[in-house]
Order: structure tokens, then sequence, then C-alpha cells
């Protein structure tokens, strides 16, 4: 049987409420995975980069990215991973609470993958999270 590759997330989101459902949805899914958390958008550029703390990083299969975040947005964030050749073929999914048309296009026009609307009722953002990881651990098929 083959084994399984441990797969690597990076969760950037600043609310620690939503980083903990985060990971409590993952955990019930069971997969071979490793989430690393950052709580802004200077953190999560450092992790991708291999920075200051970060340099023995690994290379995230797929980037969760909140847009309202301190020290750097999500946006900003985004449209760094999306113009950096070793980087943009991260599949890279907003997962935030804002709804505005104008982010939604924004994401998108900067090259996001998905634009996730966090569920404020605890049993649909569980069912997002799970959602989310079946459709691109278990359906998609990704560079490595």
């Amino acid at each position: 049987m083959k084994e399984q590759k441990q797969i690597e997330i990076l969760l950037a989101e600043d609310n620690p409420g939503d980083a903990r459902l985060t990971l409590e949805a993952f955990k019930e899914w069971k997969l071979a995975n490793e989430i690393h958390v950052v709580s802004d958008g200077e953190e999560a550029l450092s992790f991708l980069y291999r920075k200051g703390t970060y340099t023995q990083a690994p290379r995230p299969d797929l980037i969760l990215l909140d847009l309202n975040m301190p020290k750097k947005g999500g946006a900003e964030v985004l449209a760094d991973i999306k113009s950096n050749d070793d980087l943009k073929r991260i599949p890279t999914i907003i997962l935030t609470t804002s709804k505005a048309e104008q982010d939604i296009f924004r994401a998108y026009n900067l090259h996001a993958n998905s634009y996730i609307e966090k569920p404020v009722e605890f049993e649909k953002f569980i069912d997002a999270v799970k959602t989310l990881e079946h459709y691109w651990f278990a359906i998609v098929k990704r560079p490595f």
C-alpha cells in the first residue's frame, strides 16, 4: 500500500477562535496533514519565504488565507504569492468573513483559487472546512 504524503497547510488567520475551529475540522477528517498557523500577513510571508524563525518551514501544499489580517492584509499577501514563480502554483483559498463583492472580485483578480465566506454557525463552519479539504485533497490533482 502506498504511504500517504504528509500534507502541509498554511493557515493565515488572526482570529484565534476561527483558527481553532479550522484545526478541529481538519482533525475530524483525519488526513495526514500538518497545519501551520500564522496570525498576520507579514508572518505568512515570512513563513512562505522561510525568513526569521521560519528558515526551516516546509513548502505548503495549500494556503488558507484570511483577508482581514493585521500588518499586511490577505489581498497583499495573495498578490505577493501569485506574483512569485516559486509560490504561485500553491492553491490559495480565501477563507474570510467578508461577503463584499469588491473583495470577491479583487481576490479572483489576484488569482485566488477559491473564495469561501466563513459561516457564522459552528456546524456550517466545520462542514465548509471539511468540504474544502475533501475537494483539495481527494478530488483535485495538484502539482507537487
